[in-house]
């Protein structure tokens, strides 16, 4: 089963799988999405990449990433600190992780 939905310009990802790599509950990812707390970028692989699809969500202090095949399943999942741009304090230094 397709982890991914991709159809008609629109995605669909479960959230357990984003809010598990942010470390938070489901609920308050929904809610962070919400407020604008957490953004997300939608990208369509080309040349080498082509049928692959990457998800990027971002927080104030972490990034995650998920790549999938044109079928929606899951490839990779990372996560690593990140700084929004703008702030001034950033979190402290952390290895990937798959997630």
């Amino acid at each position: 089963m397709a982890q991914i939905e991709l159809a008609n310009d629109q995605v669909r990802i479960d959230a357990d799988i984003v809010a598990k790599a942010f470390r938070i509950d489901p609920r308050d990812l929904q809610n962070r999405m919400r407020e604008g707390t957490i953004t997300s970028r939608f990208e369509q692989g080309e040349g080498e990449d082509a049928g692959k699809v990457r998800l990027t969500f971002f927080s104030e202090d972490r990034k995650v990433r998920i790549t999938a095949d044109e079928g929606g399943n899951v490839l990779n999942c990372s996560a690593i600190p990140y700084l929004r741009p703008g702030t001034q304090e950033g979190p402290a230094t952390e290895a990937a992780d798959d997630t």
